[in-house]
């Protein structure tokens, strides 16, 4: 490194960037691609026998890749270990968002979390292998919470479910 990051050497990204996907190490691949493609609903693009396979929402050519490679039949990491703390799904809209809460609930598939930030709702739930998975939509920006400078002001409030659920 050549020197210290301060506010003037920091890079600025375009504002265009996005996470383009995310790649998991899995013990299982069919019991992850139950999982994501079963109840989720990612489709799957690609899969490599029975060691990796890749998932999209849309035709995009992945956005959750799965493989076994160094974890067959692994457990997940202990609590207290560094890691993925959750891998977060953005929904277009607040339907398709209580869809996969329906998909979920008629799979047995249990939440850890439910929570209105103000600029999002978000689900909350560990996938097979104990990653978080955060499913969320988000609210417009006009109506994003602020304070009275108009900072954002985000907030962790109770989802009310059954009012997301009456979406679907």
């Amino acid at each position: 490194m050549s020197g210290p990051v301060t506010p003037e050497t920091t890079p600025v990204l375009p504002a265009e960037t996005r996470i383009g996907h995310v790649h998991l190490k899995v013990a299982d691949l069919d019991r992850a691609l139950a999982f994501y493609s079963g109840i989720l609903g990612f489709e799957v693009t690609q899969r490599y026998g029975t060691q990796a396979a890749f998932l999209s929402a849309g035709g995009y050519h992945h956005h959750i890749g799965l493989n076994t490679w160094e974890s067959k039949g692994a457990t997940p990491p202990p609590p207290g270990h560094t890691g993925l703390y959750h891998t977060a799904i953005l929904f277009p809209d607040r339907k398709a968002l209580a869809q996969v809460l329906l998909r979920l609930r008629a799979a047995g598939w249990p939440l850890t979390g439910a929570s209105d930030h103000g600029v999002s709702e978000a689900l909350y739930l560990d996938d097979p292998d104990g990653n978080g998975v955060e499913l969320y939509r988000d609210r417009p920006e006009a109506d994003w919470p602020r304070d009275a400078s108009g900072a954002l002001k985000m907030v962790t409030k109770r989802l009310d479910l059954e009012a997301l659920l009456a979406e679907a």
